[in-house]
């Protein structure tokens, strides 16, 4: 039996570093390129459409955005704002999708250029879960709004950006070590703080206005505005290595499923430095209100590289430095798909199908769906079969009908069987 093999959804042409899914519209948005050498590699964002093509998840190019000479490393989005991480610089981006009027040219002169797939007259979208969604042809359109400098180090670099709950304010990190919290879209800066000795990795914001960071100094940090509440203490209450000293790759807040109003939070670990026999790497969830760690597992030795929590809070997405995607359960932080090289080279980010809005039509009968993108340059589409089975009390009941059927029928051949 061959290698397991992950669909390939879209190939850009450039290298990808970002992605997002927008829940409304169910556009994916992939982003990346070559930077500011001139290697003829390109620098742009490219909005996919999403359709069910004959039961299968399908992606065609809708728009390009040429970035010129700044390659995206990482995106966040709010509505309909995008803010891309572009070297030093936070670049804000709005898109605006309306019904295209009329056939275009290519139409009328029956060219077959591939794009957004439709039928002719295609009725209103389904909401059957497995129906085929064509979607009327969309157009789309980029403007470039406001952009700011992020990160002053000598060799600046936005490693990370991230909004708040009401899209109002723009958290940013990178190489300096600094949080910078930034108005929504102006852009005006409202905090600046030092987090961390050496870069910050990741940042995540809750809805409660604190602030969780991690970064290269091994430390994990949460705040309230500029103010640190508490660090967690992961080494101190999970395994522990005298000799390997481990940092926090990535940390992303998450809905409990079923109790909208209580959040955790999963962050990864990872070996601070490369060994010619790595330990493993750990995936870990902490009460969302108390920084107290709630179960802590092995996730492998490949190193993590990028997390994802889906929409609901019920699944964690990751990929790893060698190219592998795998998909958890919340919960029990249980592997339940695993895609060993999937790409062949780093996973740059991992993002869910959403739960809300376009996500169940697009979704069909599988449980989720997790798109990855790598440095080949590649989208691939991850999706869990559902999990949903008979419960066992039916099954009982059923095997119970069906021993009183044979017993009846048994008495009607043989009178004096019982």
């Amino acid at each position: 039996m061959g290698r397991r093999r992950a669909p390939e959804l879209y190939r850009a042409p450039f290298p990808l570093y970002a992605l997002q899914v927008d829940p409304s519209t169910g556009l994916l948005i992939a982003a990346g390129g070559g930077g500011a050498a001139k290697t003829g590699i390109k620098n742009g964002v490219h909005f996919l459409q999403l359709e069910q093509i004959k039961g299968r998840l399908s992606a065609s190019l809708l728009h390009s955005h040429d970035t010129e000479t700044r390659a995206t490393m990482n995106l966040a989005l709010a509505g309909n704002i995008l803010a891309a991480g572009q070297d030093a610089h936070c670049q804000l981006l709005r898109f605006q999708t309306h019904q295209q009027k009329g056939k275009t040219k290519a139409e009328k002169a029956g060219c077959k250029e591939q794009g957004p797939r439709q039928r002719k007259g295609a009725a209103p979208v389904e909401k059957k879960s497995g129906a085929e969604t064509h979607q009327e042809r969309i157009e789309l359109s980029v403007e470039n709004l406001q952009a700011v400098q992020t990160d002053f180090s000598p060799d600046p670099f936005q490693k990370v950006v991230c909004f708040n709950h009401d899209n109002t304010l723009l958290a940013t990190g990178g190489t300096d070590g600094y949080v910078r919290i930034w108005k929504v879209p102006s852009l005006e800066k409202v905090l600046e703080f030092r987090a961390h000795e050496g870069e910050i990795e990741d940042l995540a914001l809750g809805p409660d206005g604190k602030l969780v960071t991690v970064g290269w100094d091994l430390k994990a940090s949460v705040w309230q505005k500029d103010q640190l509440v508490t660090q967690l203490q992961w080494q101190e209450n999970g395994p522990t290595f005298s000799n390997t000293p481990y940092r926090y790759q990535a940390c992303r807040f998450g809905q409990v499923p079923d109790q909208p109003t209580r959040l955790r939070l999963f962050t990864v670990q990872i070996p601070h430095k490369r060994l010619r026999q790595p330990p493993p790497c750990y995936l870990t969830a902490w009460d969302g209100s108390t920084f107290l760690p709630l179960r802590t597992k092995s996730c492998g030795h490949e190193v993590i590289s990028c997390l994802s929590v889906s929409e609901s809070g019920t699944f964690l997405g990751l990929g790893t430095v060698t190219g592998s995607v795998a998909i958890y359960i919340a919960f029990s932080l249980q592997r339940l798909y695993y895609v060993k090289e999937a790409h062949g080279i780093v996973v740059t980010d991992v993002a869910f199908l959403p739960e809300k809005g376009r996500g169940p039509e697009l979704l069909g009968f599988h449980e989720t769906a997790l798109f990855s993108v790598a440095v080949d340059s590649r989208c691939q589409l991850h999706l869990l079969p559902s999990r949903r089975s008979v419960p066992v009390w039916l099954l009982l009941l059923f095997c119970v009908g069906l021993i009183v059927m044979t017993i009846v029928l048994l008495q009607g051949v043989f009178p004096g069987f019982l």
